[in-house]
């Protein structure tokens, strides 16, 4: 009888016939990657402003967020909205006075986010009553980086 090697058409391992395991175990990568997938699913609704509109294109860089600021939204009907809520109209002016503190600590920073479609005056004018009340510090949003006209 011939010497063979091999047992059953396989070749036996150096170490008690045990041979090595090639395969990569892909369910725990599949199960955490489902999860984080869930995740991001329920939290990315979140992250989105309240209020839709379309802001015009700037090329500045973006503000760094501060903590007390107050966001101030004027939408292609007309309508304004401080935060979340939305606004009579003449309500803005009495609204601002509100929010200015009376312990003589700075005013909020306002956030301006106002539609593109809207008219220049009606813009200034919100950014007037602004003024009037005392808040001076007002950051206009824009949308993405174009080249300038």
């Amino acid at each position: 009888m011939a010497f063979n090697p091999t047992r059953n058409g396989r070749r036996r391992s150096r170490r008690n016939g045990r041979e090595p395991m090639a395969e990569i175990n892909v369910t725990p990568l599949v199960d955490v990657m489902l999860v984080l997938l869930a995740i991001f699913m329920v939290t990315a609704p979140l992250l989105a402003a309240g209020v839709p509109v379309q802001l015009p294109e700037s090329n500045a860089n973006p503000l760094p967020q501060e903590p007390k600021a107050v966001t101030l939204t004027l939408t292609a009907d007309g309508k304004a909205y401080l935060d979340q809520s939305e606004l009579a109209p003449g309500e803005l002016p009495e609204r601002l006075v509100g929010l200015m503190p009376r312990d003589g600590s700075p005013p909020p920073q306002v956030t301006l986010r106002a539609d593109r479609s809207l008219a220049y005056g009606e813009v200034m004018a919100a950014m007037g009553e602004m003024n009037h009340v005392g808040i001076k510090a007002i950051s206009l949003v824009t949308d993405s980086s174009v080249t300038a006209p």
